[in-house]
């Protein structure tokens, strides 16, 4: 079942975590790409999560999680063969990204979540990646 017309799902795919891999998959000529979770991970630019690697079912081809709005929403769907520590991306031949259909023309990411500069950072103040997210990720 989809959840966001299109146009929504591409915005949200270009600006989440799995923005990355996403950019990677509308770059793609090829209708297929064998990737191993290293490859994956180097495009991400962090680890997948532990569910990634045990369970087949986190590499779902539905847009009800971000990291799976990353290939749904770029017209791919995935074959996980998690035992083997790859994922084969397929494009999708009704793929979503194919036709760009107009969501509801109150619906704009720009104008609801504009951005903005907050300032410079306080003296001293930083930030990791693992201070703001837990082990899975969230």
């Amino acid at each position: 079942m989809n959840l966001l017309p299109d146009e929504m799902r591409r915005k949200a795919a270009a600006r989440g975590k799995y923005a990355p891999l996403h950019r990677r998959l509308m770059s793609l000529t090829d209708d297929t790409w064998r990737a191993s979770f290293a490859e994956i991970e180097g495009v991400l630019g962090f680890r997948l999560p532990d569910s990634a690697r045990l369970y087949p079912a986190w590499w779902s081809n539905g847009d009800r999680h971000s990291h799976a709005l990353a290939w749904v929403a770029a017209g791919f769907r995935v074959r996980p063969r998690v035992a083997e520590q790859v994922i084969v991306f397929e494009r999708d031949g009704g793929a979503h990204a194919a036709v760009p259909r107009s969501g509801p023309p109150w619906f704009d990411l720009d104008s609801l979540f504009a951005p903005w500069d907050p300032g410079p950072w306080p003296e001293g103040f930083t930030a990791s990646r693992d201070q703001l997210y837990d082990d899975d990720g969230r």
